[in-house]
């Protein structure tokens, strides 16, 4: 009899066991995805986009005025009295740079003004003397030769006067050349004129940048020489400084025989008002043409061991999929958009930014752009 009560209380024990085992809910298939699925990251999506990028020829170079003018003493052995302009100060053309001290070209001046005057004196006295000598040559009063002989002192005196009036214009020129006069519109570049020096005639007193107007002038390779032609757009900038857009001017006629590159003129407009100097190294590009190419922006790609990857989703549930990294080859740049040579179609879709957080095979919550 006890035998059986114990039996029965263990019988009753092992079914409410079963029945409190039966109660605890199993998770179901969402849940237990939601508790499997971790996102590392929420990340917004893009597609591979095709557009036309232009094709580029890179180069180097440097900037360099387009064309600088010297400005030298057309007047020698004159102490300079004045100098007006420094290095950097714009100009106009005929604009006083300098002035000479004048007093003795003043004084030659006068004294060539005196010699005309003699000279004009002379030539009365011998014009009137010509003149009467050839009224009475008919009355046989005077030979031939001695008319002949008032005529030329006429002529001499003539001369002579023609000659005071052509010293007396070179001093007037001298005095003209004391004011130093800038050749055309322009930014002073170099000044060698120092006040109170005394110049030696045709010594260089400055340099003008005329027109203020800058040109790249870029190397390029024989074998890319042929590839150019003028009018073609460039792209040239200067790091910390900026870009500018230019067209080629024009190609140099040789290759220079030891490096086997040539130099390429390019025109930038205002480049001097945007920050740019005559000297600064450039790097710049050549737009050749466009063509068709599979793009993607520059904040999907990450860099790792110097090669470059995107993430692209795998598999999707709902907003939750897994991300598989791809490595990519990439080419031509045009502005935030890079060209994709390998790796990607056009039907991928990829993690448009923060691909640098996450590791192949890692799971992402999709939002809405």
């Amino acid at each position: 009899m006890t035998q059986g009560k114990t039996l029965a209380l263990i019988t009753a024990l092992i079914i409410v066991v079963g029945l409190s085992l039966m109660q605890v809910k199993s998770p179901t298939p969402s849940e237990a995805t939601t508790t499997t699925i971790n996102p590392a990251l929420s990340v917004a999506t893009v597609r591979p986009d095709t557009r036309d990028l232009p094709v580029t020829l890179a180069a180097n170079g440097s900037i360099a005025a387009w064309q600088e003018a010297v400005i030298g003493a057309e007047i020698g052995d004159l102490r300079l009295s004045a100098v007006n302009v420094q290095v950097g100060e714009s100009v106009k053309q005929g604009q006083v740079l300098a002035t000479f001290n004048d007093e003795s070209v003043q004084a030659d001046i006068a004294h060539s003004r005196a010699i005309v005057a003699e000279a004009e004196a002379n030539l009365a006295e011998a014009q009137t003397d010509a003149d009467r000598a050839t009224r009475i040559s008919g009355a046989g009063a005077l030979s031939a030769q001695q008319v002949d002989q008032f005529l030329t002192k006429a002529r001499t005196a003539a001369a002579r006067l023609q000659s005071a009036k052509a010293q007396l214009d070179g001093q007037r020129l001298r005095l003209k050349y004391t004011h130093v006069i800038a050749s055309d519109d322009g930014v002073i570049s170099s000044r060698s004129a120092t006040l109170g020096a005394v110049a030696n005639k045709g010594e260089e007193l400055f340099r003008l940048i005329r027109q203020n107007r800058l040109e790249w002038r870029a190397d390029v390779t024989a074998d890319e020489m042929p590839r150019l032609k003028p009018d073609i757009e460039v792209w040239v900038s200067v790091p910390d400084v900026g870009q500018i857009s230019g067209r080629v001017r024009m190609l140099a006629p040789t290759i220079d025989p030891q490096s086997r590159n040539g130099v390429v003129y390019v025109d930038v407009p205002n480049a001097a008002q945007q920050g740019f100097r005559a000297g600064m190294f450039a790097r710049g590009e050549f737009r050749l043409s466009s063509s068709p190419a599979l793009t993607v922006p520059q904040e999907a790609l990450t860099l790792r061991e110097g090669f470059s990857y995107v993430f692209r989703l795998k598999q999707q549930q709902t907003d939750l999929a897994s991300v598989e990294q791809i490595k990519v080859q990439l080419g031509r740049h045009a502005g935030d958009r890079v060209e994709v040579l390998s790796g990607l179609t056009a039907d991928d879709v990829l993690v448009a930014s923060g691909a640098s957080f996450l590791t192949d095979g890692d799971n992402v919550r999709v939002v809405a752009p």
